[in-house]
């Protein structure tokens, strides 16, 4: 098996160019439905299902260049296999605020991450309406196909044809614009598990629990002192944890129409990082809510929790800071060396003593980590995610890397220097008796030919190579999050 530094001796110097990485935040105007014929390799034949991605699909509106990708209007993919063969689909999410754009031509409300309307501050003065851009996640769950953004309500659709059938408040338990956060997570005794964030000087945390019938069975609030800027949780079997990021919001710049809200959020560099942790509804409800303070950075994402004992062990990718998105900055000239990279750290739990402990696991610089589904809230052993294609240098997401938590040895599959790798999704194999046996399915953008392929790789062995590149007829812009379903729909 080759090792990570004979992988990065093959390209010396920076494994990418920017003008490569910036090819794949252009916009995907056309909406396609066909079966994909150009191949290399072969689908394993007992991949079966529908892997379902979400992500910004417009980065303009009629050549009115949005701020940040993160504004961008949600397309959901749709790739279904099925006898060793594929299918592609791709639609737009017919949001209000997407049908009154494309209908505008150009551009009718703010974005959260710095897209202003046309004609400067006094265009955008107490204008606090927030297009719901349905951008962020989509899952199938209790047979419905829901696309997610965290600071609003689902939008349903129909997992056939991918149309936009409105909003989904589960039998009136949400109320309109309440939000229910893009990062679920799945208990494996089959309860989807979420959240929500109403932020303000004094901020609630909405917990929710769905059974498999998609149904809410439970509903929790909690009061948390201060702003929230939370993007993702962990769940064990007993508790819902949550990272507050040491942040300040001043909301008066957004207000004024100077800025955007997300461009209102500071990092508090000298301030604790407080680590949240609820019990979940119906396991130890004599417990109080308790609260935790370390030194972490900055969290967007988490890769999973459990318990031993009298702790819980979370580990997470964790930033130095938050980079600044400025209102006159270019976000495709994007400078990686001189921000800090994402990197897996393991925080020790100790709540007899309410302690924390930190660890840095792995320097290599990554994202979008995911775990085999069985493990979720449980003790496990691998963790994969997309990653730079060198260990010490922060550089685009160019590889799938992965980490035995065991035995420390650590694999790297590369698209560099000309792919780059969106969020691997885990799908095990039926009946699989270890805990990586099972394929990872990758969107990765083709700068050479300017279009995406569709890869699979043995979760076993990365660096056998992909097992299959399906490659599209055109490129997927940057996306999101996405899940995979043993269903079909075609």
């Amino acid at each position: 098996m080759k090792t990570i530094d004979t992988q990065d001796s093959q390209i010396s110097g920076k494994s990418y160019t920017l003008k490569d990485w910036q090819g794949g935040y252009e916009s995907l105007n056309q909406e396609c439905d066909y079966w994909i014929d150009d191949i290399e390799g072969e689908i394993p034949p007992e991949l079966t299902g529908t892997l379902f991605r979400n992500g910004p699909g417009l980065l303009d509106i009629n050549g009115q260049r949005l701020h940040h990708p993160f504004d961008g209007d949600g397309m959901i993919s749709r790739i279904t296999f099925t006898n060793s063969r594929a299918h592609f689909r791709n639609r737009f999410v017919k949001t209000e605020g997407y049908l009154a754009e494309q209908k505008a031509g150009k551009i009718l409300y703010r974005g959260v991450f710095g897209t202003q309307k046309p004609g400067g501050w006094l265009a955008n003065i107490f204008d606090f309406k927030i297009k719901h851009i349905a951008n962020t996640n989509i899952i199938y769950w209790g047979g419905k196909l829901l696309a997610l953004w965290e600071a609003a309500e689902p939008y349903l659709l129909n997992p056939h044809t991918l149309e936009t059938l409105g909003n989904e408040y589960f039998n009136d338990v949400l109320s309109k614009k309440e939000a229910f956060s893009a990062h679920p997570r799945i208990d494996p005794n089959g309860t989807l598990v979420n959240f929500a964030i109403k932020p303000g000087p004094s901020t609630t945390i909405s917990i929710f629990e769905l059974n498999i019938k998609g149904e809410i069975t439970s509903k929790q609030n909690h009061s948390v002192s201060g702003f929230c800027f939370i993007h993702d949780f962990v769940i064990t079997e007993n508790y819902c944890i949550f990272f507050q990021n040491p942040v300040s919001f001043n909301p008066l710049a957004f207000a004024l129409g100077i800025s955007s809200a997300a461009q209102c959020i500071k990092v508090q560099k000298n301030q604790p990082t407080k680590i949240i942790i609820i019990p979940r509804t119906g396991k130890t409800q004599t417990e109080q809510v308790k609260v935790l303070e370390t030194q972490a950075g900055f969290i967007f994402h988490h890769v999973n929790a459990f318990e031993m004992e009298n702790e819980i062990i979370i580990d997470s990718i964790c930033y130095e800071s938050l980079t600044d998105v400025e209102p006159n900055s270019d976000y495709r000239e994007t400078d990686f060396e001189s921000n800090s990279p994402g990197q897996i750290w393991r925080f020790n739990l100790n709540l007899s003593e309410n302690k924390v402990q930190n660890q840095l696991i792995d320097n290599r610089a990554c994202e979008f980590p995911t775990i085999h589904p069985n493990n979720v809230g449980k003790a496990y052993r691998y963790v994969y995610a997309a990653a730079a294609h060198h260990a010490t240098v922060n550089a685009p997401l160019q590889a799938i890397f992965k980490l035995d938590f065991k035995s420390g040895k650590k694999q790297l599959w590369s698209a560099a220097p000309r792919g780059f790798v969106g969020e691997p999704i885990f799908v095990p194999k039926v009946n699989s008796q270890q805990e990586d046996d099972g394929w990872l399915i990758a969107v990765v953008y083709d700068a050479e030919n300017h279009r995406s392929d569709v890869v699979i790789l043995d979760a076993v062995n990365l660096e056998k190579g992909a097992i299959a590149k399906l490659h599209l007829k055109h490129h997927i812009p940057y996306g999101l999050h996405g899940s995979f379903t043993p269903e079909i729909f075609i």
